[in-house]
């Protein structure tokens, strides 16, 4: 009996610091007003389900669409985003009982084709005549290549949302005060950027996680000077649909353990809507948040030689140079 009572503590004592730590849970106490501008633009970025139709992009568009604010979600599953929110053909249909707002809307965006992410920048700036808000949400884990040839990891978690991004950028710039949010993910730390040999597989992810940090962090270098901050984050460990990837067998012991501790997509949702909605944080332009707060990083992931090569190296990839 005394042994099944230790046991007992020692798995209640276990949990208690995992969900202190590990699995932490934030509120985002952040309020600015929205739809004080009836002109507020959101463009939140996903790719497949794990972007801005589900998961933690679906309940950061649904937050900001609740608060007045004109949100775009641009993925590239148009059935899951139609079935869920608005079709873009027609512009003016509810996005669902949750907010009762008209003004959710569908664009077709596939990460994993520069092409596309070119497409739908060209097709914004003539459709949208304001940016407030550019949210690059896309996680992906997965094998295979990019139709540009890149690993699919590297080209939509990194390569995608750099080039999205300086397509946008002058479009930030008109509407004052705009910001740049690019989730990362804690594993940025386990991850390396080498210039000369490809990433090993069991590491990719990590490593376009460090580019997202690393891409932040040259950003905002680039953007002292002007009203643009930009901020990368750590959204926690969420029970999204990327499980959908692994074997049964994973998924057996997956599921139990993700139920009992890892976050919901609206607890998931908090650190980027406190990216976007607390105000007085532009001092801190380029850092990392997590559980609502600046964090500290690692050496590699503010090194300024790294990210300043990175952004150069990505610019030539994508063909902006």
């Amino acid at each position: 009996m005394f042994h099944l009572l230790l046991l007992a503590g020692v798995l209640l004592g276990g949990y208690i610091v995992l969900i202190q730590t590990l699995f932490k849970r934030s509120k985002c106490r952040g309020n600015a007003p929205l739809n004080a501008s009836m002109f507020y633009r959101v463009l939140t970025v996903g790719f497949l389900s794990a972007g801005g139709n589900t998961g933690i992009g679906k309940a950061t568009a649904l937050h900001l669409a609740r608060k007045g604010a004109r949100v775009i979600l641009a993925c590239r599953n148009r059935d899951k985003a139609e079935a869920k929110h608005t079709d873009s053909r027609t512009r003016n249909r509810n996005i669902s009982p949750e907010t009762g707002s008209t003004d959710v809307l569908y664009m077709h965006l596939d990460l994993a084709s520069l092409k596309s992410v070119r497409c739908f920048a060209e097709t914004f700036l003539k459709t949208e005549s304001r940016l407030d808000l550019l949210i690059n949400n896309a996680g992906l884990v997965a094998d295979g290549r990019t139709e540009d040839g890149f690993g699919i990891e590297f080209g939509v978690n990194h390569l995608g949302h750099f080039l999205l991004t300086c397509l946008l950028l002058e479009r930030l710039k008109e509407a004052g005060g705009g910001r740049v949010i690019t989730l990362s993910s804690m594993a940025h730390r386990w991850g390396h950027i080498d210039f000369e040999v490809s990433s090993e597989r069991k590491t990719a992810y990590c490593n376009s996680k460090l580019c997202n940090v690393l891409f932040t962090h040259e950003l905002a270098k680039r953007l002292k000077g002007t009203n643009v901050t930009c901020y990368s984050l750590h959204p926690g460990v969420v029970r999204t649909e990327l499980s959908r990837h692994v074997s049964l067998w994973q998924k057996i012991f997956i599921e139990p353990v993700a139920r009992l501790l890892f976050l919901d997509p609206e607890a998931g949702a908090q650190t980027t809507l406190h990216c976007a909605l607390q105000e007085g944080i532009e001092p801190l332009s380029g850092r990392y948040f997590s559980c609502c707060a600046v964090q500290e990083v690692c050496a590699r992931a503010r090194d300024d030689a790294v990210a300043r090569k990175l952004w150069e190296v990505s610019e030539r990839l994508c063909g902006l140079s």
